[in-house]
């Protein structure tokens, strides 16, 4: 009689992200989707993890002196190692749920331009986590798989994966990437330049979960058409004066504000079409491309780049979730995609 645990898998694949982390397990999806935020106590000297995910995300621009709510991961690549690993095992306890689990094979995906260093740091962190073996796959191939792409064919097919730290522009064909570039801009630089933007206009300094807040609600890419668009009541502290206070803040604005971070993806993706071989050009003008990542979920940024391109530009059905997805994929049809995997071995 098989016992329980074998009928289950307990194979991951994590889609490590500046942001969110997900996690994907064999035969049942994806069954987590936190943020990377860790939040710990230090006492003389020593880092005791308090809270998570969700929980350390509340606590992020919150926390008294003795505790520190931080992002362990930067622009895609872990910034800080104790802490990324202490996340990484207890995502992994958090979906297995029981402490006695056969050590899972997990597959996670890096950003095409981490150097060796960083991909070697991502990968002792998943074994320390307590994985049997950690594989590696390239973010913008996994973005891809996710969104449906048919990267095997021998077309062009172009992928713009906008997360959290990085933009990964991708052209690939035959299962492989022909070109890729990553710059760092993503939806934390644009909660920058929402921030500095206040600063600057009208002398209010506003936290980061406020300017998160002001881009997934009223966040665009283009000029309204009535040089206003809708408007949002925000609070944050005067600088002048040092008080709280609430102001409003209307679509052009923001979009103003979002103008940098937005110019360098256009960019990003002329470089890319710049660079590709003229017969994958052709196919990449007959295909389109295609948009990923929670940043793809910015007002009118499809329109945006269409303007910029002249090219067709959708985004993708479940974009926050396509690395994730395309990395699940990855581990269900390793045999097929075994060679977009680095194992290292």
């Amino acid at each position: 009689m098989l016992g329980l645990g074998s009928l289950f898998s307990s194979d991951m694949a994590i889609d490590l992200g500046t942001a969110n982390t997900l996690v994907y397990v064999k035969g049942r999806g994806i069954v987590l989707s936190e943020p990377s935020v860790v939040a710990y106590h230090v006492k003389d000297g020593v880092k005791k993890v308090l809270a998570v995910g969700e929980d350390a995300k509340l606590m992020l621009g919150r926390t008294p002196g003795s505790i520190e709510a931080i992002r362990p991961m930067r622009e895609g690549v872990i910034a800080d190692f104790d802490v990324a690993e202490e996340m990484i095992k207890y995502f992994i306890r958090k979906v297995h749920r029981r402490n006695t689990f056969s050590k899972p094979k997990i597959i996670v995906c890096v950003p095409h331009g981490a150097t060796p260093v960083e991909k070697r740091a991502i990968r002792q962190s998943v074994l320390s986590a307590g994985a049997r073996r950690a594989g590696l796959i390239a973010e913008p191939i996994a973005a891809a798989i996710g969104a449906g792409m048919p990267i095997t064919d021998p077309t062009g097919n172009m992928v713009v994966d906008i997360g959290g730290g990085t933009t990964e522009v991708a052209v690939l064909s035959l299962g492989d990437i022909v070109y890729a570039r990553s710059v760092r801009v993503g939806g934390d630089r644009m909660d920058e330049a929402i921030i500095s933007y206040l600063r600057r206009q009208q002398n209010l300094l506003v936290g980061e979960s406020t300017a998160e807040r002001i881009k997934t609600t009223i966040g665009t890419a283009r000029m309204p058409d009535d040089g206003r668009g809708q408007t949002m009541q925000i609070r944050g502290r005067d600088l002048l004066n040092g008080v709280p206070k609430e102001t409003e803040i209307t679509q052009a604005q923001v979009a103003e504000a979002l103008a940098e971070p937005v110019q360098q993806i256009c960019e990003a993706v002329m470089t890319a079409l710049e660079a590709t071989p003229p017969d994958l050009a052709a196919d990449i003008v007959d295909r389109g491309v295609m948009l990923t990542g929670g940043g793809a979920l910015l007002g009118e940024l499809d329109l945006a780049l269409r303007e910029q391109t002249g090219l067709a530009i959708s985004v993708a059905d479940e974009s926050l979730n396509c690395v994730a997805l395309g990395t699940g994929k990855a581990l269900e049809y390793e045999k097929q995609l075994r060679h977009v995997i680095d194992y290292d071995s």
